[in-house]
């Protein structure tokens, strides 16, 4: 870290500091939040100061297990939110052409932070067939629709009925 780095990052935080105070209402919250504020400007101004005396300290190290648990916590919940989206996608697409009433699932390992989906599992149970569609082939239909979202192989659809 360079000097006018250091110097803008303790300048950041007063500044941040300042007008957070200036908005927030005086009580107990208002305390809480100096306090922490108080906390940050120490630690921007501390930061350097190892490297000064030549040795290896990293601010990772004080909290390691706190940042890995939030870390996994939004990769989980943010590929959960995708695969929902995605298939909401694909049923809205089939209803769109006609094919209403199919369900699908995705299985996918959505504790990575590259998500890779395993299978795509589509129920035709409920299936309805709207307007001109009952001499087409359903199963290419759904498949051709589920690969315009989703790079998949086709051993990796799950069609029952």
């Amino acid at each position: 870290m360079t000097i006018s780095n250091w110097i803008l990052s303790i300048a950041g935080i007063v500044v941040l500091s300042v007008l957070v105070d200036l908005f927030l209402p005086d009580g107990r919250l208002n305390g809480f939040i100096k306090t922490i504020f108080n906390f940050s400007i120490i630690l921007v101004v501390v930061t350097p100061l190892p490297n000064l005396l030549k040795k290896d300290y990293n601010i990772n190290d004080m909290f390691p297990t706190q940042s890995i648990d939030l870390q996994e916590d939004y990769i989980y919940q943010l590929n959960h939110d995708k695969l929902m989206l995605l298939e909401d996608k694909i049923e809205s697409s089939l209803e769109k052409s006609g094919i209403d009433g199919v369900e699908v699932y995705i299985s996918a390992d959505i504790f990575t932070l590259q998500m890779k989906i395993e299978k795509v599992f589509v129920d035709l149970s409920q299936m309805v067939i709207q307007g001109n569609l009952q001499n087409i082939n359903i199963e290419n239909e759904v498949v051709k629709c589920i690969t315009t979202y989703i790079d998949i192989q086709m051993e990796n659809i799950v069609i029952s009925e």
